[in-house]
């Protein structure tokens, strides 16, 4: 039994609870991950997993193994890098969550100068902006905008992004151009409900220092950027998004920037990671990227000084 391997396998079954789920991540057949787990079982002379009919959970002597191969495999896969070839051309499957419109819009298409870089790492990309659970479903790496809320794992920041308050063209037609913040008494806004704490946001601003909470009426809450950005264009109300999310509206003019005078917070963008990976070679080569690319002009993550 090669047990670094059982090692990896033991470890796949805890994070996706089933036998099924870690074959198929780690592309074995189902039969030798049963196999190779009975015999670490008898190997070891205790048992590691409680099976049921809908899920595997780990023993008390399964949870406590667990803790202690996902140190030794992430200590064995660090020294590999150092002391081999892959140390200057790394290799193997990186796995990253990060919200659609941060996908889509600024980390996909840069991703070429990447693979250019480092050709041998493999990325699995998921695009979305519901909670994500990086143990059990094997991610590396995550992007989040705002607070980090999981302290648990690692937090590193990579840019404070500029905001702007947007409204449709045919909002301001009904509603007129708020132009301070007395005039927002007589508009409405989108809300916005987190996925992922549940928190409803309005609007907010700094004036002289401080922050201004201002929540209006509403007809529309939704949960994603993407709806977020639709309900703004279908005339819901005035919403505050990253300036890179609204490039693409505000040049074709389907949003209009309203009371641009007006200071937004900016809002953090953090990568996040499991404390095991953080000495993973691949996790910290494509952080740093991250790093290098929210410091480039052009991407919206930052806007040009006003001329």
């Amino acid at each position: 039994m090669d047990r670094f391997n059982a090692m990896r396998v033991f470890t796949r079954i805890v994070e996706l609870r089933g036998f099924a789920k870690a074959a198929d991540s780690l592309q074995l057949p189902r039969a030798s991950v049963t196999v190779l787990i009975k015999q670490l079982e008898a190997h070891l002379g205790v048992q590691l997993l409680q099976r049921t009919t809908r899920q595997v959970s780990p023993t008390l002597d399964g949870a406590a193994y667990y803790q202690r191969c996902v140190q030794l495999l992430s200590d064995l896969d660090e020294t590999e890098a150092v002391f081999s070839a892959s140390r200057q051309s790394p290799r193997g499957t990186l796995s990253i969550d990060m919200p659609s419109g941060i996908g889509r819009l600024i980390v996909i298409p840069a991703l070429p100068a990447f693979t250019a870089r480092y050709p041998q790492i493999e990325l699995e990309i998921s695009l979305n902006d519901r909670p994500v659970d990086l143990i059990r479903e094997g991610v590396d790496c995550v992007l989040r905008g705002g607070a980090a809320l999981d302290e648990s794992l690692v937090a590193r920041p990579l840019a404070m992004m500029e905001q702007v308050t947007l409204a449709s063209p045919g909002y301001v037609e009904r509603r007129g151009l708020p132009t301070c913040l007395d005039d927002l008494a007589h508009h409405h806004m989108v809300e916005y409900r987190s996925s992922v704490s549940g928190k409803r946001f309005g609007l907010e601003f700094e004036v002289d220092g401080e922050l201004r909470l201002v929540n209006l009426a509403k007809r529309v809450t939704v949960n994603s950027s993407d709806g977020y950005f639709a309900a703004c264009e279908a005339g819901f109300g005035l919403i505050q998004a990253p300036h890179y999310h609204a490039m693409r509206q505000l040049a074709v003019g389907s949003l209009v920037e309203v009371l641009a005078h007006l200071q937004v917070p900016r809002m953090a963008l953090t990568a996040l990671y499991p404390p095991h990976r953080q000495l993973s070679q691949r996790v910290r080569l494509f952080v740093d990227w991250l790093l290098e690319l929210c410091t480039q002009p052009g991407n919206g993550l930052h806007r040009a000084p006003a001329k």
